[in-house]
């Protein structure tokens, strides 16, 4: 084309440019430019109209300018030039079987296909699955003789690699007369992802010359599988590290609970993206660290150019409702409002969850409400943010009214459904949904058990808590047995908690909480030897009683308190603030407490 633009009126060049220009401007310029090639009669220069169709096909444009390209295309009487279909099909990359009907179509008007249309037809099928359209694909290029390029060939391993049958993906490696390293990796890719990491290694071991791409696919591969030792050993070898590389290590400590090495790598690295903030973030979120998630999402706004996305803001969010940070909860949504976020459903979701468990429940009602498109976790949101509230019949309200919008609950709804029921007491409603949970194809899992047994345990009913306990198809685990243990203790069933204390000292040594309920109730029954007995045995287990601590948001800002310390920078005040507090309480103070 280059060759042909000295041949070009200033108009066609005049029109080249503003396409080339047209990657950060509106939609509706790049119409206009459409009608100044009409009005110009500029649509016969085929590499004019080829530049068009493929700045109508950027991922900065929405999907109906696509359409509106093949409308333009459709309209051209010389459909047969490679280089124009070649960009119609590759603007139909993510429709695989739109994509293969005009590559049919077009091979019926004299069209001779490339490298370049295989390679855009085997992304396509391999993006959507689309098993049968690439096979017939591969036995086009096989006839055209276009199999034997490079490019091509790399393509189709990838796409077999993308439908899973590693089997055609590995054949047609072997078949090829030459390979470079993005064959080398779609492979290993292959490999990785089918969790067949010995076959990775293999493959990754014979490789000739190695680059970051092939590193950080093995090392993803051991992440996922769980292997981080191997994974460590990986990215230590590596001489050229990328975001891609540090982010997939910080995820996998992240994800095997090691949050400490996680922050180590993280703030080592020498350069981070967004991704890598957000999957910190995310990693302290999901280890119940909440106070951290906050801390670095702070640190993220006030040290670098970097601003928060949808990831950014589902990964905070919990992190806020943990914290009932309700100031920054509405700074958050204020930003998601303002950026246009909030017609995501996973983002309503997310602010329903942050707004009721902030205490926020009409709130997250309203918001709720707004929800365009709602999913079954938007519904299980707003029964659990009733649920957490005290508002149990509200909750089951909620629940009948998911059931006659055609949504279909799963396990997480139920879960939800059986804490509001816990909540507030509604034992009859307990058992009866606990039950129901079989009509709608669902096995209750050890969760919804617990459940159970915390809601007869709360109203009294120790021995159906304990039936069920042993008639459950599961181990039982220390959530269980201290939650069994708490209700036998508020109940002062000394035998029965003094057994459950036994099993629960064999799960869980270290719970601090199951010794002192039982020390406890000793106690309030003055059976002080017994009581004596249980602190050595706590001793003896090493069960240190864990230090309790709060948290509120005062100015924006998130404040811890840890009971017992004398070292707070304000504590003189927060005592006098206490004391101020107590005596007006007894009523021994009429005014109002002074600010501190």
């Amino acid at each position: 084309m280059k060759d042909q633009l000295w041949r070009w009126s200033s108009l066609e060049r005049k029109c080249l440019y503003l396409l080339q220009q047209c990657t950060n401007t509106s939609p509706r310029s790049l119409l206009q430019i459409h009608g100044f090639m009409l009005r110009n009669a500029l649509e016969t220069n085929l590499n004019l109209l080829t530049k068009f169709i493929t700045t109508c096909s950027s991922s900065s444009f929405p999907s109906r300018l696509i359409k509106h390209a093949r409308r333009v295309f459709d309209q051209q009487p010389n459909r047969n030039d490679t280089f124009l279909c070649n960009a119609i099909i590759r603007a139909h990359i993510a429709e695989s079987a739109e994509s293969f009907a005009l590559y049919r179509n077009l091979r019926r008007v004299d069209f001779k296909p490339d490298g370049y249309t295989f390679t855009a037809l085997a992304k396509s099928c391999g993006l959507d699955g689309a098993i049968l359209e690439g096979e017939v694909i591969h036995c086009h290029a096989v006839k055209t003789g276009l199999c034997l390029d490079l490019y091509v060939s790399t393509a189709f391993v990838d796409m077999y690699v993308k439908f899973g049958r590693m089997g055609c993906a590995r054949k047609m490696f072997d078949e090829m007369t030459g390979r470079n390293r993005v064959s080398w990796t779609a492979l290993i890719c292959g490999y990785a992802r089918a969790g067949d990491m010995g076959g990775a290694r293999r493959l990754f071991d014979e490789m000739p010359e190695r680059d970051s791409a092939a590193f950080n696919a093995l090392i993803d591969g051991y992440v996922k599988v769980g292997e981080m030792g191997l994974a460590r050993s990986l990215f230590d070898e590596m001489r050229d590290r990328n975001v891609v590389s540090w982010t997939s290590m910080i995820y996998g400590y992240c994800h095997r609970g090691d949050v400490g090495s996680a922050k180590s790598l993280f703030d080592s690295m020498p350069k981070k993206n967004l991704v890598s903030w957000n999957v910190m973030i995310g990693g302290y979120c999901q280890n119940k660290q909440p106070h951290e998630a906050v801390r670095l999402f702070h640190e993220m706004q006030s040290s670098t150019s970097l601003e928060p996305d949808a990831v950014t803001i589902v990964s905070i969010l919990p992190a806020i409702a943990d914290l009932g940070a309700l100031d920054l909860g509405h700074w958050v949504h204020e930003f998601v409002e303002r950026k246009k976020l909030d017609k995501l459903t996973n983002i309503y979701t997310a602010l329903v969850d942050m707004y009721a468990k902030c205490g926020e429940i009409t709130k997250a009602r309203r918001l709720f409400d707004e929800i365009p498109e709602k999913e079954t976790a938007s519904w299980n949101a707003l029964i659990n943010g009733f649920a957490v509230n005290g508002h149990g019949k509200e909750a089951l309200e909620v629940f009948s009214e998911m059931q006659r919008g055609k949504y279909k609950p799963n396990n997480i709804t139920f879960l939800s459904v059986l804490s509001a029921c816990n909540h507030c007491g509604l034992v009859e409603e307990g058992r009866f949904w606990f039950k129901k949970m079989e009509n709608f194809g669902l096995i209750p899992k050890i969760e919804h058990y617990g459940c159970m047994v915390d809601l007869l345990g709360r109203a009294g009913c120790l021995e159906e808590a304990e039936k069920l306990i042993k008639s459950m198809p599961y181990d039982v685990n220390g959530i269980i047995l201290s939650s069994f243990l708490f209700a036998c203790g508020y109940y002062e069933d000394v035998t029965r908690a003094n057994k459950i204390l036994e099993l629960a000292v064999k799960l869980e040594p270290w719970n601090d909480g199951n010794y002192v309920m039982l020390r406890n109730l000793y106690a309030r029954k003055t059976r002080w030897s017994d009581a004596d007995d249980i602190k050595s045995l706590m001793r003896k287990n090493q069960a240190d009683k864990e230090v309790g601590c709060s948290f509120i948001e005062v100015d924006g800002r998130i404040k811890e308190f840890v009971a017992g310390d004398r070292m707070h920078t304000s504590m003189e005040a927060i005592h006098m603030t206490l004391l101020q507090s107590w005596k007006h309480m007894m009523g021994q103070v009429p005014c109002s407490i002074a600010k501190v």
